[in-house]
């Protein structure tokens, strides 16, 4: 059943007239104007999407995981209080009945609830879906309100640190593969952050608050994060001052073993606890031969509330640029984290299923690719046919019917123009400027001698073979491009 079927009208007319507004002046209609928060997807850029994705989600399953969907949109109550500040940000539907509709904010809370409702304790899945958030939209760093999110996770009782390790390879497994420059992935712990807090003075009941702010850092100065934790939070300044010494550290497997000897956290037991699984962390890290691109950061907060343990979060260090351009800034590509107590806010006995997770953030990579090849004047082919079945004369629709539905048969993607006579200058044409490697053309002479002309439209060379091997040569062709 269509999803309008599902929604009350009213329903619909309140989330549509959040998501879409008339178009402003200055939009084109190939593209939604910066205010919209959402796009259309030309035929080249669902080129480009499409090799993304697939590069990931081959990544995902080449790591056994196995694919799974949720509704686009949830009762209210199952999202709300899961995410924090954030929560401000959801797009609420009302449905007449009675019943509180939001769509989905992420992938992740609506696999808690579905673990928790399915009873299931051990799974390792990936999820590709739209998601919507009603922050202010930022094209120019591809951030939109509507965006694709693809996320990876792992769910189930296992040795410390040996999921956790794994999605680090995941995240640098896919960004190498796309190529999009060099990347560092920031890691820390909830336990460290709260331990932070608690060693620093911060009241327990402003941890969550003040978490927020922290997870601002990477577009806030530092002096405008402790303004507002001061200002507009209540946090005493020397409070504050004491986080700044903290949050400017940032290192490797060293920085952790000296944090083990920092007079405030040592006497904190829960960043210990998260110190000793960094430092197991990294070992496995080692081993994987990625600890180089790894960094503890204590920075990173991770602003959503279900975080227990382990966060972390990749940025590019430097996009492809010609001379002359200015570098992209996006912010952070994909994060994620450990949320070993969300399943158990759903369960009606509050049984928790240990999580860790990941979500490549495609949007800003796409951004990323798209400027590129507009820099290179790249051109992408929107369709993958492989021949074109033309003819020279007049009244031969019915050979070219016959010809393209023994292709088609044989799994070979063939087009023909949806005329009866067309002209072979624009048949050729046609292959040429939609980047279609091979012609296959019958006529008089061609039906006589029973044969088929094969010709190459880069070359412009011509071969006739007899008709009965046709698809043999074609598939021998292809498979030699």
């Amino acid at each position: 059943m269509p999803l309008l079927g599902l929604l009350p009208r009213r329903a619909w007319a309140a989330l549509l007239s959040q998501l879409l507004r008339p178009p402003c002046a200055s939009c084109t209609g190939a593209v939604r104007c910066q205010s919209q928060g959402t796009r259309d997807l030309s035929p080249q850029h669902m080129v480009v999407r499409e090799k993304i994705l697939d590069l990931v989600i081959s990544c995902f399953k080449r790591h056994g995981a196995k694919g799974m969907d949720t509704p686009a949109f949830e009762l209210k109550e199952t999202l709300t209080e899961k995410y924090g500040e954030d929560s401000g940000l959801m797009y609420d539907l009302k449905d007449q009945g009675g019943e509180l509709l939001s769509l989905r904010y992420d992938l992740t809370v609506p696999f808690a609830r579905y673990l928790a409702m399915n009873k299931v304790k051990k799974m390792k899945r990936y999820h590709v879906g739209k998601v919507w958030r009603r922050e202010s939209p930022s094209i120019v760093q591809g951030r939109y309100r509507e965006f694709c999110q693809c996320d990876f996770d792992i769910a189930g009782q296992f040795d410390p640190m040996i999921p956790d390790a794994e999605c680090l390879k995941i995240i640098c497994e896919i960004l190498s593969g796309l190529q999009l420059g060099d990347f560092l992935i920031k890691v820390n712990d909830r336990r460290i952050v709260d331990g932070m807090f608690a060693a620093c003075g911060v009241p327990e009941s402003k941890f969550r608050a003040i978490c927020s702010s922290i997870d601002k850092l990477d577009k806030m100065a530092w002096k405008d994060v402790r303004h507002e934790m001061v200002a507009k939070k209540g946090l005493a300044p020397e409070v504050a001052d004491r986080i700044g010494d903290y949050v400017q550290c940032h290192g490797g497997v060293s920085l952790v073993e000296q944090m083990f000897q920092d007079p405030r956290l040592s006497q904190n037991k829960q960043a210990l606890e998260g110190l000793e699984d960094l430092k197991l962390l990294f070992e496995y890290l080692t081993l994987f031969g990625i600890a180089e691109k790894i960094s503890f950061d204590l920075s990173l907060a991770r602003g959503l509330d279900y975080y227990t343990g382990v966060i972390y979060e990749a940025v590019l260090l430097q996009t492809p640029t010609q001379a002359g351009e200015e570098p992209l800034n996006v912010g952070s590509v994909a994060a994620g984290g450990r949320y070993d107590g969300l399943v158990g806010m759903f369960d009606p006995k509050g049984h928790k299923v240990p999580c860790v997770g990941l979500s490549i953030g495609v949007e800003r990579i796409f951004y990323i690719v798209e400027q590129r090849m507009k820099t290179k004047g790249e051109k992408v082919r929107t369709t993958e046919t492989q021949v074109f079945v033309a003819t020279p004369q007049k009244n031969f629709l019915q050979e070219r019917l016959k010809l393209i539905t023994e292709l088609w048969d044989a799994g070979i993607k063939a087009e023909m123009l949806y005329k009866n006579n067309p002209k072979l200058l624009t048949q050729l044409h046609y292959c040429e400027s939609t980047g279609i490697p091979l012609v296959v053309i019958i006529g008089e002479q061609e039906l006589k001698e029973g044969i088929i002309k094969i010709r190459s439209v880069a070359s412009r060379e011509e071969v006739a073979i007899k008709r009965e091997n046709l698809v043999a040569e074609i598939q021998k062709r292809l498979s030699e491009s």
